[in-house]
């Protein structure tokens, strides 16, 4: 039961990210979380091979539009800074 708390407790404290490129990993479970439960609340009638074909590309449009709007910021900053 101790060990049960112990791991309870961990959620208690943030999970520290940091700003590398890598750390932006961390978003496509956030994504892929955000897209079932869109699809999810929005379909009328959910079959499996459908669901499963709505949600990859809602969630595959939503990695691409943050990957062109990363690119745009990063343009954008450098053009500032040169």
């Amino acid at each position: 039961m101790s060990s049960f708390f112990s791991i309870i407790a961990t959620f208690t404290v943030p999970e520290q990210v940091g700003v590398t490129p890598y750390s932006m990993l961390w978003l496509l479970p956030l994504v892929a979380a955000i897209a079932t439960v869109y699809k999810t609340t929005k379909l009328p009638k959910i079959k499996a091979g459908y669901f499963i074909k709505e949600v990859t590309v809602l969630f595959g449009s939503i990695v691409v539009f943050m990957l062109i709007a990363a690119l745009v910021l990063y343009v954008m900053a450098w053009f500032i800074t040169e």
